[in-house]
């Protein structure tokens, strides 16, 4: 969430930056409900000061005005208790405010092709796609995946499925090496954390999977979990930037997807992803920000495939985020590029949230700024290597970086 008293300060900044964002968001009412609430509070103090002053005299005249500024403490208490309910509902709606680089737009059609890194492959044969590709070598299963857990779901056999766990393996090998801890988290979160990280609110808790018996939300990423473990703790300066790489199952239910891409394995409601988590400094979160997206590029230009960098634009960033790149890599059978990678900077907005900060040099206390990457995400990176690295008689070619993890060049 945002700084009170910043939306207090500079309430029209605020009101711009949803309208940017395309959130609905009554800033008024808010200010107005923010007067009333601290007037309440106010009120209240004075009341049980003055209840203090006279609750050790025993006298009827005494005692009778001390029950009725209790009766009153009482009666202001339950209307607090109904504005601060109001409060912290539309406080939550809030969303994160755009870094005035990101370029305006209502939605992913608008976003920005900041730079196109790589060829793209030219075939002497007429190339097939990934699914083709995958059932005449046995490698990928949806009909019977279908069966058991209906659509949107997949089987990754044989070579394919050493494959993910190749490039499990490469991205923790090169993450690590550059100061990340290793990570597997819970992938069971409370609903007050799942809350704390700003993704449920505007309408994103139809994407996430929830338990209710339980009060559980089943992780869309490793982001959340790994960005909540940190909660209501203090960090010392000198720990930042506190850099984890995760891997999670991660689940979706694709709620705003209706019938697209419903074929293969492209959209799916459960899928694997390594991704990076940073905790860091105010000051150092746009610098770590583009860390991130250059490890993102450093990998996918490791596995030679081409790809473009996006600049995403307002009204396509969520909640959390203040500015967001993508990365989309090249489908060659779908003639586009497709995305597989994000990251974001989310400034000290789920930090407040989740009220996570660093004690600085002058000893003061400030909310640290988060920030997330993907590293790789499966299955829509192994659809990129098969398509892009199909061969004439139909086998696929392992990229040179990931050979000596699957102890083979060419998968037949």
């Amino acid at each position: 969430m945002l700084d009170i008293k910043f939306i207090r300060d500079n309430a029209e900044v605020v009101k711009k930056g949803c309208i940017k964002k395309g959130e609905k968001v009554d800033i008024d009412r808010f200010l107005e409900l923010d007067i009333k609430r601290r007037k309440y509070i106010t009120e209240i103090e004075h009341l049980r000061e003055e209840r203090n002053k006279i609750s050790n005299k025993n006298d009827k005249k005494v005692i009778e005005n001390a029950r009725k500024i209790k009766e009153k403490i009482k009666n202001f208490a339950e209307d607090l208790k109904k504005i601060e309910r109001e409060f912290k509902e539309i406080m939550l709606q809030i969303p994160n405010l755009p870094k005035d680089t990101v370029p305006e737009g209502k939605d992913n059609n608008e976003n920005v092709v900041s730079r196109t890194v790589g060829k793209k492959p030219k075939f002497d044969f007429k190339f097939k796609d990934y699914m083709e590709i995958a059932k005449k070598l046995d490698l990928i299963d949806i009909k019977r995946a279908a069966k058991i857990s209906g659509t949107r779901f997949g089987f990754l056999k044989g070579d394919i499925a050493l494959m993910e766990f190749a490039l499990i393996n490469f991205a923790f090998d090169v993450i690590v090496k550059k100061g990340f801890i290793p990570i597997i988290p819970p992938v069971l979160i409370k609903s007050e954390m799942a809350r704390g990280m700003g993704y449920l609110e505007q309408g994103n808790d139809k994407e996430a999977y929830y338990i209710s018996k339980d009060d559980f939300y089943l992780a869309g990423t490793a982001e959340q979990p790994i960005g909540t473990m940190h909660a209501k703790e203090i960090f010392e300066e000198e720990e930042l930037p506190k850099r984890y790489v995760g891997f999670s199952t991660c689940f979706r239910r694709e709620a705003g997807a209706y019938g697209k891409d419903t074929k293969g394995i492209l959209r799916v409601h459960q899928f694997d992803k390594v991704e990076m988590f940073s905790f860091c400094n105010q000051e150092d979160s746009e610098r770590e920000h583009l860390f991130f997206l250059k490890i993102e590029e450093e990998l996918m230009q490791a596995l030679c495939l081409p790809y473009q960098v996006i600049d995403i634009c307002a009204g396509d960033l969520g909640a959390p985020a203040a500015i967001k790149y993508d990365i989309e890599v090249w489908i060659p059978s779908e003639n586009r590029y497709r995305e597989t990678h994000s990251t974001s900077n989310c400034t000290d907005f789920q930090a407040r949230r989740l009220n996570i900060r660093y004690k600085n040099k002058k000893n003061e206390l400030k909310f640290v700024s988060t920030i997330n990457g993907t590293a790789f995400a499966m299955p829509r990176l192994i659809i990129a290597i098969i398509e892009n690295y199909q061969q004439k008689d139909g086998s696929i070619k392992v990229p040179k970086v990931l050979e000596k993890y699957l102890a083979k060049k060419v998968i037949r």
